[in-house]
């Protein structure tokens, strides 16, 4: 299994660094980022500095969408990043929450989102493709290589990434849910006569290491409950999309946000979040990856067992330095792809 690091791109610019400089020490080999540029810092920008001092990281949003920048733009700054310093990135990208509505913007629709996969893919890697009707291309472009992986959760947008995407990432550590969402990207890409496996997983979720008791739990759930609340966004277009009892989505995921009332992204990401009071404790922990070393080797096993590649540790809370260093000495030696 591989592993990797989500930050946002909170100021200073020199502490995303630092911290990402510190998990690849730790052996994690993926370094990601939140896209929203009205909340947070410009992410390429320290995409850049990120790969100047580490070696074998390979870095991305989780996640891009199709609408902040023009198609061109994104792809550009990926080849330029790439042929800086050898195809070291990765695009994750999705139809846009935080990005677009905080701009007064809907997300992009999912074919939106299947073309903007295309062409930016394409045209990364030097690639002819078709922007808003204009046939572009970046003739600097010479070997170049630009994974594109997609978020989804609904099952049209599993479907997509199964036909389209070269890996799928999950945003929750639900054993249950990660085996329906797996299995439906698994089964659209075979139906499109693409090798399922070939299809990368990647679960990103917060993870925090604390003692196995109830206060030292307590604590951990109160700094990753702002993770319901931001799945809640997505869980809640689909709950108006299919309605809340529909075949076509899980229960298990839509049945916590019927008390959901707002939501402010000022507060989005961050430990604290005063929207996400109506998260139970059930769902943290079942989206979450919370307790001591043993626990959380036993939850990623499981995760493994049903065809994960990837665990991407959300790192917003109060114990990042140590959560990162927890993983480095008794978790990736264990279950690291290189471990």
């Amino acid at each position: 299994m591989d592993f990797g690091i989500v930050l946002q791109t909170d100021p200073p610019g020199s502490t995303t660094v630092d911290l990402m400089r510190r998990a690849e020490r730790n052996g994690f080999r993926y370094g990601w980022t939140f896209d929203s540029p009205v909340l947070w810092q410009e992410p390429y920008v320290l995409h850049s500095r990120i790969l100047a001092h580490t070696t074998q990281l390979t870095v991305g949003p989780m996640v891009t969408n199709p609408g902040s920048r023009a198609w061109e733009v994104t792809a550009s700054t990926f080849a330029t990043l790439n042929e800086m310093y050898g195809n070291r990135t990765v695009c994750g990208i999705g139809r846009g929450d935080s990005a677009m509505r905080v701009a007064g913007r809907k997300p992009a629709t999912l074919a939106r989102l299947g073309e903007a996969m295309t062409a930016i893919r394409d045209l990364a890697e030097g690639r002819e493709a078709v922007v808003d009707g204009a046939t572009l291309r970046l003739p600097w472009v010479r070997d170049g290589r630009l994974p594109v992986w997609m978020a989804a959760y609904g099952p049209k947008a599993l479907a997509l990434a199964g036909r389209e995407a070269d890996g799928f990432i999950l945003q929750l550590a639900d054993p249950v849910l990660t085996a329906w969402m797996v299995r439906a990207v698994r089964e659209s890409a075979a139906q499109a006569g693409r090798d399922p496996a070939s299809v990368t997983v990647c679960v990103a979720a917060p993870a925090y290491v604390c003692e196995d008791t109830p206060a030292a739990l307590a604590h951990a759930r109160e700094q990753c409950r702002w993770f319901g609340g931001m799945v809640g966004n997505h869980v809640a277009d689909l709950v108006a999309r299919y309605g809340e009892h529909s075949d076509a989505v899980p229960t298990a995921l839509t049945s916590y946000i019927k008390e959901r009332e707002g939501y402010d992204y000022a507060h989005h990401g961050r430990a604290g979040n005063p929207d996400t009071a109506f998260v139970p404790d059930e769902i943290v922990d079942r989206f979450c990856v919370i307790g001591p070393e043993e626990a959380q080797l036993a939850r990623l096993r499981e995760l493994e067992g049903l065809g994960v590649d990837q665990f991407a540790l959300y790192a917003m809370h109060d114990t990042r330095e140590h959560t990162i260093d927890a993983y480095g000495a008794r978790v990736i030696p264990v279950l690291g792809a290189t471990g």
